[in-house]
């Protein structure tokens, strides 16, 4: 699937010709804006996606990477607000949920117009303190050994390329220091839907951790679990992008919307 800037830092995925909705989809720690390179053949053609490119990573690997959940809004909220001329949706994994969930805080904050929907997976609320033990300040080796034994989320065949391993790293643990060193602010709950999502066998984010986003919105929540664990989105993407797609349809504004 061919990618187009979309400004600094965004990556338009797929040639939509006149899309009526923009769906910004934010990524895991580690991960990058490829992820949802093949998403648009299973969203309707209405939908333009554009996913957010963090530093650190993939085509900005060059760059130096945010160890901020508060830097990263500060960078991406504006960006975001300057491509607000279609009605738009968020989706967000794992880390990428923090963030949208934050962007979406920091839009109302500047009252600007805001997602019509926020679609959260595979992390529990910032609100909700951390469980487990802090991995920040492991060596190279251990951190590794650790986010693969939580998340599964780095694939056998990086572990054999150590040059690979030296670009992943900084931007893996400046993901990994940022939301560690989160410190929530409260503020009241959004008026906007929220759709989480999580997979059955994800130990860093069961069934109760999707389940308690409902608090975060005075508006609809609805959440489903998708056989898997953590990563269960980039095995079977089908079946969240049908949910993710009803989501859309149900929320889009009347206004310019179509089917087609």
């Amino acid at each position: 699937m061919t990618a187009t800037s979309a400004g600094a830092g965004l990556l338009r995925f797929g040639n939509q010709p006149s899309p009526s909705m923009r769906l910004f989809c934010f990524p895991y720690a580690g991960g990058g804006a490829a992820t949802y390179r093949l998403w648009p053949s299973g969203l309707p053609a209405w939908v333009e996606l554009v996913a957010v490119q963090l530093p650190g990573t993939e085509s900005r690997v060059r760059e130096a990477p945010l160890d901020s959940i508060d830097r990263m809004v500060e960078g991406f909220a504006p960006l975001i607000a300057a491509r607000s001329d279609l009605p738009f949706a968020f989706f967000g994994h794992s880390l990428g949920s923090v963030l949208a969930f934050e962007v979406t805080r920091a839009l109302r904050r500047a009252r600007s117009r805001m997602p019509e929907i926020l679609m959260v997976s595979g992390r529990r609320p910032p609100r909700i303190p951390d469980r487990h033990s802090p991995l920040r300040h492991l060596s190279d080796d251990d951190l590794v050994a650790q986010i693969s034994t939580r998340y599964g989320g780095i694939r056998q065949e990086v572990f054999q390329h150590p040059e690979l391993m030296a670009l992943l790293l900084p931007g893996l643990r400046a993901s990994i220091t940022a939301l560690e060193t989160h410190d929530f602010v409260d503020e009241p709950p959004l008026d906007r839907p929220i759709f989480a999502f999580g997979g059955a066998s994800d130990p860093m984010a069961p069934v109760e951790d999707i389940e308690a986003w409902r608090a975060e919105t005075t508006g609809r929540f609805a959440s489903r679990i998708f056989p898997g664990e953590h990563f269960y989105l980039l095995h079977t993407p089908a079946p969240l992008l049908a949910e993710m797609t009803m989501a859309l349809q149900a929320h889009a504004p009347a206004q310019g919307f179509r089917q087609a």
